[in-house]
């Protein structure tokens, strides 16, 4: 596939074989069967990958079908509003947003606008961009559309986790506490330990659309997922 071609088609369960071996690219099977092609990420060793996902790049089409399952899902919660994490889970929590019937979204953001509030913020870090210093900015003027509200925290991918604590640490500060957080793709199991430290009722809170594992490099040079329990 082109670099391009990724992120942009849902595809009918059964169109690639499910043999837990990928070469370019990764097969992420939803709950349905349906499948989602992602490219492979090599991680420094050179013996492991991940499967990457970035929704701001997927097709409408994609996005629609993400964030309708991911809705689906936290439906049961009665999500009185939306909390959206920057930048890639905005545009997901956004579309889960409409999809729950919500008429707006609150997202938070890691530009700080003149009238934000230092003590409303908190220290941000990604395993995408780790080298760069940020802070997790929520508007002052937002606080009442979640304070005294059932608020569900959503990012695109939940992988070491490290972005979604953050957001946790900031709603905390604020008084709040997601009853549940959602995202697109779980990726790996790296999350659950950071989100465990935080505190032991979020990972029976945390819900994705599909999850995708750490693959390792076998000696046929093609990337194998482990077996599945």
């Amino acid at each position: 596939m082109a670099p391009h071609d990724f992120w942009q088609a849902i595809h009918p369960p059964g169109t690639f074989p499910d043999d837990r071996e990928f070469t370019s690219f990764y097969v992420a099977a939803l709950e349905d069967g349906r499948q989602l092609c992602l490219p492979i990420r090599v991680l420094a060793d050179g013996e492991h990958a991940l499967a990457s996902l970035i929704v701001n790049q997927a097709s409408f089409a994609v996005l629609d079908a993400l964030a309708e399952d991911l809705a689906e899902k936290i439906r049961p919660m009665r999500i009185d509003v939306v909390a959206g994490l920057p930048t890639l889970g905005l545009t997901l929590a956004a579309a889960v947003a409409q999809k729950l019937g919500h008429a707006r979204y609150v997202p938070l953001g890691t530009s700080r606008k003149f009238w934000y509030r230092d003590e409303l913020s908190v220290a941000l870090s990604s395993i995408t961009t780790p080298t760069q210093e940020k802070r997790l900015y929520i508007d002052p003027r937002m606080l009442p559309l979640l304070s005294g509200r059932r608020v569900g925290l959503i990012d695109d991918v939940i992988s070491s986790g490290a972005s979604i604590v953050s957001g946790l640490n900031l709603l905390t500060a604020c008084g709040i506490e997601p009853v549940v957080i959602g995202a697109a793709m779980l990726q790996s199991e790296c999350w659950r330990e950071s989100l465990a430290t935080a505190g032991p009722q979020w990972i029976t809170r945390t819900v994705g659309v599909f999850a995708t594992p750490i693959l390792k490099r076998n000696d046929a040079g093609r990337w194998q997922a482990p077996a599945r329990p």
